[in-house]
């Protein structure tokens, strides 16, 4: 079964090495659109369900996505078109730096979900290392993006390993992006931070919001805060 069912779009990814995921998803439903975004970008759309999912929560005219390798590209663009929202959805075939080269717009909202498996893991398939991995595309090269691209009132939004947030708010900082809001994503009560969920803007805020979602109560029981994040998208939530 490679089609995904959400409650308002379906998805197809036979042809994508990185699966549609919990951290995909999470990024989608929680990534602040309070700016009323007009143009999102995704960074590294892979089947397309960030992009999807903003689509569904946003009135954006714009989002587009951005996808280097080809089949996750083709996969995405015909999610794109499948949707209900293909008049706004567009995918570019290219990578950061490529794209970085002639910028024609600025953003509201950047998302990205990044390959990040920056420990000695290599698998089998190139195609799925190039998807998982921090040296397709460093964290550095993705908030120089963020910075170049990102209109003056805009939100930059990431998921990341948990291990990797001090390191990446001090990059963040170097480029004068500043956290907005941060939630650390636990599995369940008793188990370590996972994740962090970071939101960035162009402004230094001395209070911002920290907060712990946890994700389950016990297997497959999903908490409170878990089900009304995601509510809108899955069908059994």
């Amino acid at each position: 079964m490679s089609k995904f069912q959400f409650k308002q779009f379906s998805l197809e990814q036979d042809r994508c090495a990185m699966k549609i995921g919990t951290d995909g998803v999470l990024l989608g439903a929680w990534a602040p659109i309070e700016n009323n975004p007009f143009s999102i970008l995704d960074i590294g759309a892979g089947t397309g369900v960030i992009a999807l999912m903003l689509a569904q929560r946003s009135n954006a005219e714009q989002i587009d996505a951005l996808e280097i390798d080809e089949e996750a590209y083709e996969q995405s663009v015909d999610n794109f078109e499948n949707s209900p929202w293909s008049d706004r959805l567009f995918c570019f075939h290219a990578g950061l730096d490529e794209f970085m080269k002639e910028p024609e717009d600025e953003y509201d909202l950047i998302v990205s979900n990044p390959p990040f498996y920056t420990d000695d893991f290599k698998s089998a398939t190139e195609q799925r290392d190039l998807a998982r991995f921090a040296d397709a595309m460093p964290f550095e090269d993705l908030i120089e993006a963020a910075d170049l691209l990102l209109s003056e009132k805009g939100t930059f939004a990431v998921i990341i390993p948990f291990k990797e947030e001090e390191n990446f708010l001090a990059t963040a900082k170097e480029y004068e992006l500043y956290p907005l809001k941060i939630t650390r994503v636990k599995g369940t009560a008793t188990t370590e931070i996972k994740r962090s969920l970071l939101a960035f803007s162009r402004y230094e805020k001395i209070d911002f919001p920290i907060d712990e979602l946890i994700i389950e109560t016990s297997r497959h029981q999903y908490t409170l805060e878990y089900i009304e994040l995601t509510k809108d998208f899955y069908l059994k939530m």
